[in-house]
């Protein structure tokens, strides 16, 4: 059994620790945990792990937000993974910080990164894992909000709400959407 992990996020020093690249900071700590090293391969930084006998290809795209569905295409065929063995890993302004999510199909939410991938999939009913960084943020300056770091307060939480991301990930790939769903989704509220 395949699982494809992807972690959505911009590549570059400048937005290494930004809200809109918590799903790279998921896959780095999923990285961690399975001991993969993670390597460039096309369109994403790539490596594979093993967990409770199923393999997890774990992916951090290498095009831009806008344009993650590339990646999740191409190493669904590369891998030969089955849609419903995919789940995406992204922020969401409309949960507040902390809140984490998990989904087995949806709207983007006006995410462009989730867009790009329904587009290119041709379907929204792919799974995916919201991390909530909250909405506090003046009219029209939602950009520069997903853009910027998280804040000192929020930085001292990362490191439990990343666990418990990565612990769903692989909950998702042991035991499946709908019961990771009934667990993940309650001790997030």
């Amino acid at each position: 059994m395949k699982y494809l992990i992807v972690g959505l996020g911009n590549i570059g020093p400048e937005y290494e620790m930004t809200r809109h690249n918590i799903g790279f900071m998921v896959i780095d700590h999923l990285a961690g945990k399975l001991k993969v090293d993670m390597e460039s391969d096309r369109l994403a930084t790539t490596g594979i792990g093993k967990f409770k006998g199923r393999q997890f290809v774990l992916a951090k795209p290498t095009t831009y937000m806008n344009l993650s569905g590339k990646a999740v295409r191409y190493h669904m065929d590369k891998h030969k993974i089955p849609l419903e063995n995919v789940l995406v890993i992204t922020d969401d302004l409309a949960l507040p910080f902390g809140r984490l999510r998990m989904r087995g199909k949806g709207s983007d939410g006006g995410h462009n990164g989730l867009k790009n991938i329904q587009e290119i999939l041709g379907t929204a009913s792919y799974a995916r894992m919201k991390f909530g960084i909250g909405a506090d943020f003046a009219k029209g300056a939602q950009v520069n909000y997903v853009l910027n770091p998280f804040s000192v307060e929020e930085q001292e939480a990362l490191p439990d709400l990343i666990k418990a991301s990565a612990e769903g990930a692989l909950s998702f790939g042991t035991i499946g959407i709908s019961r990771t769903m009934n667990a993940f989704n309650t001790n997030n509220k």
